[in-house]
């Protein structure tokens, strides 16, 4: 069945084992089960402003004279544009929304983010093909497959003798039911969602037992120590801040850590919540298992918001589904001076390559940051097992 939007939809139905799931992010709002699998809807009927409309055919101008290889320029056609151009979601996101950020940002890869969660259906002729490619080969008509976590205990050390591997890292992002994305968050919102969090976070106990820091009270000694230590996002982001990700910045943004930083939680960054696990060496298994329990436990205080068809929802495309993203540090001293053969290798397992400070920046010193590219269309231990082609 196709919905003109997914503030139309049904309640969803309770689902053993998992929480309950739901599309409409906006606190009050009737929550969904379903949107239609693609071809897109014809959005809220509301009228796109015209400040906001002349902002949005001068973008597209832009667009079409810039050079870019990102996914945006793939797919934004003339045509696309045309039938995209006037729509509006019932949150009030706008093209313009949706594709600010790659326009000011031509070399980004994808180039388009969700302002809200019905921009994937009222925008669907422009996300689908673009998850199509990213997620290769995720069809309009395809769905998502259940929540399997799968067994932890055949998920071997990659890197037994410590030879190569420095770090390894699982995480997961989830937005929390009742809060729209960055773009349609305000001050009000950042800060209530900043409480659900830290109230989550006093229930946690054993390994994931610690002490949540807010970035609004920290100290400039502080966060600079945590972001060296690679824990801590940072604002500055040029991606996310062209989306609107970065305002009221620091007001409810923050970092749950443990005692021996092998399990952690970041707070309003891109995602409402992204959940992290990590340790020095290779030990994949057991630094995946900390991070699904830490989940499960957050779970029993937390709705998390889940779509039948997509999976879990978040701000960037390129993170739907799973949104598990398993990486290792790695050093590589032969092929590490060749990157372009290193991508193409990567591509061929479905991996993907960034350097040493995380996605768009380069190598320091000949080691990389690799990780499963795929989220979308494979269930969340096919993911992190995608992290053993590296070995």
């Amino acid at each position: 069945k196709e919905f003109a939007s997914m503030s139309q939809l049904p309640q969803c139905p309770p689902r053993p084992n998992e929480p309950q799931i739901c599309c409409k992010l906006q606190p009050g709002e009737q929550p969904c089960c379903e949107m239609g699998p693609g071809g897109g809807s014809a959005g809220s009927g509301k009228p796109v402003p015209p400040d906001v409309k002349a902002k949005i055919e001068e973008a597209f101008q832009k667009l079409e004279k810039q050079e870019s290889k990102s996914l945006l320029k793939k797919y934004l056609t003339r045509d696309v544009f045309n039938k995209l151009k006037d729509r509006v979601t019932p949150d009030g996101s706008t093209l313009l929304d949706v594709i600010q950020s790659g326009v000011e940002n031509p070399d980004s890869g994808v180039g388009i983010y969700a302002p809200d969660a019905d921009a994937y259906s009222v925008y669907a002729e422009l996300f689908d093909p673009v998850i199509s490619d990213y997620h290769i080969g995720f069809k309009p008509t395809d769905t998502h497959p259940n929540l399997e976590w799968g067994d932890f205990s055949t998920l071997k050390d990659l890197d037994p003798d410590g030879k190569y591997i420095k770090s390894t890292r699982v995480r997961c992002g989830r937005s929390i039911k009742g809060y729209p994305f960055n773009p349609r968050m305000t001050m009000e919102y950042y800060l209530q969602m900043e409480k659900d969090a830290q109230q989550a976070f006093s229930k946690l106990d054993g390994v994931h037992a610690g002490k949540y820091e807010s970035l609004a009270s920290m100290t400039p000694d502080r966060q600079k120590k945590l972001i060296d230590d690679h824990f801590l996002f940072k604002e500055g982001d040029r991606f996310l801040q062209a989306g609107k990700a970065c305002q009221f910045w620091p007001k409810g943004r923050g970092i749950f850590l443990n005692p021996t930083n092998t399990f952690m939680v970041w707070v309003g960054e891109e995602d409402h919540l992204r959940i992290i696990s990590m340790q020095m060496g290779g030990d994949l298994g057991a630094i995946y298992k900390r991070m699904v329990e830490g989940v499960q436990k957050l779970e029993k205080t937390l709705t998390f918001v889940r779509h039948p068809r997509l999976g879990y929802i978040t701000f960037c495309p390129t993170n739907l589904g799973t949104t598990v993203r398993a990486s290792v540090m790695i050093k590589l001293p032969k092929i590490g001076g060749d990157l372009d053969s290193l991508e193409a290798i990567a591509n061929r397992y479905d991996l993907q390559v960034r350097g040493t400070a995380g996605e768009h920046s380069v190598s320091a010193d000949g080691s990389y940051d690799i990780s499963n590219k795929r989220r979308l269309g494979l269930t969340e231990y096919q993911a992190v097992s995608k992290c053993t082609k590296v070995s």
